[in-house]
């Protein structure tokens, strides 16, 4: 097989095509033919964290994918060989990720994906979307799984709507029924916001966001969805309801943050951190199960008329893939692994 491998960090230049044998899957493994390997800030990140031991030798890159399982390993349940998947956390502590013809990944991290899905969707899942529904899941009051209905009520801001996260978050939140404001730094980013279904769009800089967000939501917003929490923590303070949550996924803007003390206390404000890889398996679980539910119901469209345009990579050109999400490309970046990628 075809196969993108490093055997050592650095920048996108470590990345080479080779030649491997096919991978067989272990007991509770499956092996997945992959059609689109989807590329994340994690995935570069991981590349060129020079000083971090790699979990192997050699390693293939790229946490999300999409395509058909190939073969079972012992004891696997739920799924059949032929079946559609959609691939999370495949590289993590693993050296077998998505930027190749087959992965062999646990079988829980392989999930049915709706037959009316294309694998260009089942691609785009994984990191995104899953973050994004932890951030969306972590209040005092719940809803701790979303469905339509969730969090009706409530009002969403999603810091950065135009990204990936901002983008999932949006949709998550529209199909379980909350009132959704997004920010965003760019009239073009604001038409992704607004395709992605966001109810309010406000952009950025702008010396009145404050009032504006309030002007929407005048009793603040429950739930805030942060990719730059240095840069946004005191405007998070100002605009966010008693008892909200504040989840932050990202360092973008910086490493550290200060909010005020006496105003975040008196709001019963939540900080919370979240990162998949640490998150702990029943979350990641019921992440899974929701986002399954939003695609069956075609809630999480993507490209450019949904509000998150794709841009394609071949297997061979995954260096510049890496590259194009590292340049921070708006959209999602995809890579074309088999011949029904499209699909």
């Amino acid at each position: 097989m075809k196969a993108i491998v490093y055997s050592a960090p650095g920048d996108s230049s470590v990345l080479s095509l080779v030649e491997r044998g096919i991978p067989e899957p272990a007991p509770g493994e499956v092996r997945v033919r992959v059609v689109a390997s989807g590329v994340n800030p994690t995935d570069w990140k991981a590349r060129a964290s020079v000083g971090r031991a790699l979990v192997a030798d050699e390693v293939t890159p790229d946490q999300d994918g999409a395509g058909i399982v190939d073969a079972l390993g012992e004891g696997v349940e739920g799924l059949a060989v032929g079946d559609r998947v959609w691939v999370y956390l495949a590289a993590h502590q693993r050296p077998t990720g998505t930027a190749a013809e087959y992965a062999v990944v646990p079988a829980a991290r392989a999930v049915p994906l709706d037959d009316a899905a294309s694998f260009a969707l089942g691609a785009s899942l994984g990191v995104p979307a899953m973050t994004a529904h932890r951030a969306l899941t972590v209040h005092e009051f719940g809803p701790a799984r979303l469905s339509p209905g969730a969090l009706s009520g409530r009002v969403v801001l999603v810091q950065g709507g135009a990204g990936a996260v901002g983008h999932a978050a949006i949709q998550l939140a529209v199909w379980a029924g909350a009132t959704v404001i997004a920010t965003v730094s760019s009239a073009e980013k604001e038409e992704l916001a607004r395709a992605a279904g966001a109810h309010h769009v406000v952009r950025y800089p702008d010396a009145g966001l404050a009032d504006g967000i309030r002007s929407i939501a005048p009793d603040g917003v429950d739930h805030i969805v942060e990719v730059a929490i240095a840069e946004n923590a005191g405007l998070d303070v100002e605009v966010i309801a008693n008892h909200g949550s504040i989840g932050y996924y990202a360092d973008n803007g910086g490493d550290a943050f200060t909010a005020a003390v006496r105003e975040s206390f008196a709001k019963n404000v939540r900080w919370q951190g979240l990162l998949l890889y640490t998150v702990g398996d029943e979350a990641l679980h019921a992440a899974a199960e929701d986002v399954s539910a939003a695609v069956a119901d075609g809630a999480l469209p993507v490209g450019e008329d949904a509000g998150l345009p794709l841009t394609w990579f071949r297997l061979e050109e995954t260096a510049a893939a890496h590259d194009a999400v590292e340049a921070g490309v708006t959209g999602k970046v995809l890579i074309r692994v088999g011949e029904d990628a499209a699909e």
